[in-house]
């Protein structure tokens, strides 16, 4: 089986925050993330809803989307979110 990697946005319970990361687990960093099992930036803010995500299978291009998505602007992000999950609903459960 072939590894996979993810970008992934989510937001706060108002979608006042976002958040950009990286992983190679999206359930299992998500999970962390509603959880608050990490601390930082998502645990402070609590941004616990998956709004967007995409997936690669290298994981230089991963990193590098990433890096692109961070240095967008917010109305960028907002976009992206939109174009993929216009009702901003938590796809964690779909995952």
């Amino acid at each position: 089986m072939d590894k996979q990697f993810f970008v992934y946005i989510m937001t706060n319970r108002n979608n006042t925050v976002l958040y950009t990361g990286v992983t190679n687990d999206l359930h299992r960093r998500v999970f962390e993330h509603k959880n608050k099992l990490l601390d930082g930036f998502t645990k402070k803010y609590n941004v616990n809803k998956l709004v967007f995500y995409e997936m690669y299978d290298d994981i230089r291009y991963a990193i590098s989307r990433e890096k692109q998505i961070k240095s967008g602007t917010r109305a960028r992000k907002i976009e992206l979110i939109e174009e993929m999950n216009s009702g901003w609903t938590d796809l964690y459960a779909a995952i």
